[in-house]
């Protein structure tokens, strides 16, 4: 059997120094060591042997084992080598090629116009403020002065999960748990996405976005309202838009006011963006109402306060000039990129 071992350690050696590539090496190993080899074999027939022969062709077995892995290693980086000379030598790049055109993409219309709007606003030195959009009835209604019967609470309007959970339906809410936690002066806007229950057209969506602002301090005035309005119409609208108040109804502010601004498009004469009227209609504002003070723990007798809100999707369509608000959800890369 040693006669064997040796056999099979001088062929073996000599067909790994002969290896081409690196198939060929895996198929001696294979060929030597796997499982059905001729080394293994050796190994299993060692139970034919006597006592004393035993562990003496056991020991041959395991040096020449080890010896042909050692081959086989050395073999194999040197092969390594050799591959990657001839992969060098054969595979040419020719580094004036043009690269291929990487196509990027661009920045949402609605994540446009809020991002303007976040940037002026910053600059007046408000602060942003964030709330969970699956929001308690208590502080998308009743802390907002929406009594129960009040019929923006109506199943056709809003998105019940229970009776005391919603979708939110404005970003007002935000303000309520702002109010709650934070002393005056406060000084905040709210955008965010919010859900009411309106049939898709082109001016209605279930899902759209709004950016709401609250400002809360001593001696706060409709004056300070108007003109923080005007400020922000002028930064994104143009330095010639002028705003207008029209007298309103909200349950969160008193007084309250509709808020348009001068066609931007046409200067107020008339043209198909304002529907001949000159004016576009933008937001809804109006002096924070006592009892929402109250139900946030502010006393109403020594701080006011201002808000107002807009959907951004409104901005959007006056401002680009978008006649169907469909166009801003449906993922159409031909419209997104014009922006």
């Amino acid at each position: 059997m040693k006669e064997k071992i040796e056999q099979i350690k001088n062929a073996s050696i000599k067909e790994i120094s002969d290896a081409k590539d690196q198939k060929n090496l895996q198929d001696i190993k294979v060929k030597y060591l796997g499982k059905k080899g001729e080394l293994t074999t050796v190994l299993r027939g060692m139970g034919g042997l006597s006592a004393e022969e035993r562990p003496l062709i056991g020991k041959l077995v395991n040096e020449v084992r080890d010896l042909l892995e050692e081959k086989f290693a050395e073999k194999e980086k040197l092969l390594e080598v050799e591959a990657l000379k001839e992969r060098l030598r054969t595979e040419n790049i020719d580094v004036t090629e043009p690269s291929k055109k990487i196509k990027l993409g661009s920045i949402h219309p609605i994540t446009q116009i809020i991002n303007e709007v976040e940037e002026i606003f910053l600059g007046m030195g408000y602060q942003i403020a964030d709330g969970p959009e699956v929001e308690k009835t208590f502080y998308n209604f009743d802390q907002l002065n929406a009594p129960a019967d009040h019929p923006s609470r109506d199943l056709q309007d809003t998105f019940y999960i229970t009776d005391d959970i919603i979708l939110r339906s404005q970003t007002s809410p935000v303000q309520a748990r702002v109010m709650e936690k934070q002393k005056p002066p406060i000084k905040i806007i709210c955008p965010g996405t919010v859900y009411r229950s309106d049939t898709v057209d082109a001016t209605h969506s279930p899902v759209f976005h709004q950016v709401e602002g609250l400002v809360v301090d001593k001696n706060i005035a409709m004056t300070d309202l108007k003109g923080t309005l005007e400020m922000f119409a002028k930064k994104c609208l143009g330095e010639n838009t002028k705003i207008r108040f029209r007298p309103h109804h909200f349950p969160f502010t008193e007084p309250s006011a509709e808020a348009d601004v001068s066609c931007f498009v046409c200067g107020g004469k008339g043209c198909k963006v304002c529907k001949g009227e000159g004016w576009i209609e933008l937001l809804g504002c109006g002096m924070v109402h006592p009892n929402v003070l109250r139900n946030c723990g502010i006393d109403p007798e020594e701080y006011t306060g201002f808000a107002f809100g807009f959907g951004v999707e409104r901005i959007a369509m006056a401002k680009f000039g978008i006649e169907d608000m469909r166009l801003l959800f449906e993922n159409d890369v031909r419209f997104l990129k014009q922006f």
